[in-house]
């Protein structure tokens, strides 16, 4: 039994939860698949995979050998790149999530970047504002904003964004700017979604920190509906400045309190503790470029 090659079959089984998927990826049969993976439990002796005619699950068992599976595959992936000396080509499968605003404002143009650095790449973006697990879901490589990260993952910050009070010329023109933040409590505030400071907007002059409790009549769970809303005049807004730094300059969004930010956003790269060399290259690529894009900065 080609060992490498059975733990290859059964990881993607895993990410794409189809045995028909790998089949089609490889260009070979569905029933191959499955004699490939039938062979690699009896090897291990314990059943893997729960088939249906509809679904295809990892047992709790498949569930912790996919874990070691893929830090195999990486190991191995990375004992061929140091074997050729660093110089062969990066192939093979890369599963990537972010965060839907950010995956389309930023992330996808560089992304086609990276892939025409290495062609025989290929990678699946996942744009989706939850948390993904990344084992659970199969995803080599995470794109996480804010601080609160999983304990069992290798985290890497790559760039802070700064967070603005922004509003719409029109909201400005039917409300008088607040000149302090406890004016804001006056103000409609669109707001995200699940926020766990709820209605409080914690406010940094560099000096000073205020919290002010807001009212926010309208949340929603999507950064480009936020962004739109206060475009369209819907109220006062915290936003991050990679979001609205081009409205801002276009003046279709105006600065308020404008001495006044809230805590900047972290970018960070998530990563099992077992990377592949392809994950490894796409983690170094992105902490290089995310920095340099308009709205972000660099971290220490």
């Amino acid at each position: 039994m080609d060992t490498i090659r059975s733990l290859q079959f059964f990881v993607r089984a895993v990410e794409l939860g189809s045995l028909s998927a790998v089949a089609r990826e490889e260009g070979i049969t569905q029933p191959t698949v499955s004699k490939v993976i039938a062979a690699l439990e009896r090897e291990v002796g314990a059943r893997l995979l729960e088939r249906s005619t509809t679904s295809l699950a990892p047992t709790a068992e498949g569930r912790r050998f996919h874990e070691r599976a893929r830090g195999l595959l990486a190991e191995f992936d990375a004992a061929v790149t140091e074997a050729r000396g660093g110089g062969a080509a990066l192939r093979g499968p890369l599963r990537v999530s972010a965060p839907v605003a950010l995956g389309q404002f930023r992330l996808n143009a560089l992304v086609l970047e990276f892939l025409a650095l290495h062609p025989a790449i290929e990678l699946e973006l996942i744009l989706n504002d939850r948390m993904v697990d990344l084992v659970e879901e199969g995803v080599d490589v995470a794109l996480r904003l804010g601080g609160d990260l999983p304990g069992d993952m290798v985290a890497r910050k790559v760039a802070v964004s700064a967070r603005l009070l922004v509003a719409a010329p029109a909201y400005l023109a039917r409300h008088a700017p607040p000149r302090t933040p406890d004016q804001l409590a006056q103000h409609e505030q669109v707001r995200f979604a699940w926020l766990l400071a709820g209605d409080v907007v914690t406010l940094h002059d560099g000096s000073r920190s205020v919290a002010v409790t807001v009212k926010s009549p309208y949340r929603v769970n999507h950064a480009l509906a936020i962004r739109d809303s206060l475009a369209q005049g819907a109220g006062i807004g915290l936003c991050p400045a990679w979001l609205v730094g081009d409205l801002l300059d276009a003046g279709t969004l105006r600065p308020v309190l404008p001495g006044w930010h809230g805590t900047p956003q972290e970018v960070h790269l998530l990563a099992g503790r077992h990377r592949s060399a392809r994950a490894r290259a796409l983690i170094d690529f992105l902490g290089a470029r995310l920095p340099a894009l308009p709205g972000f900065d660099g971290v220490a």
